[in-house]
């Protein structure tokens, strides 16, 4: 699902103006570097997860054809 895809140009305009007046200029790189990480560490922990889902769907289909 794309974000921005539901904020209009003024909107993005105006989340922009105001995490720089909140963060300062010199903070966004880094902190657009961390949010970065937290969502790619969110996706790997999801696949990891449904993996786990799926593992543990075919272990018990296993047992039950038994």
């Amino acid at each position: 699902m794309n974000v921005f895809a539901f904020l209009s140009t003024n909107e993005l305009l105006i989340v922009l103006v105001v995490g720089v007046v909140l963060f300062g200029g010199s903070q966004i790189p880094k902190l657009a570097r961390n949010l970065g990480r937290a969502q790619k560490e969110l996706q790997k922990g999801l696949a990891e997860g449904a993996k786990e889902v799926d593992a543990a769907d075919g272990d018990s289909e296993a047992n039950s054809d038994s």
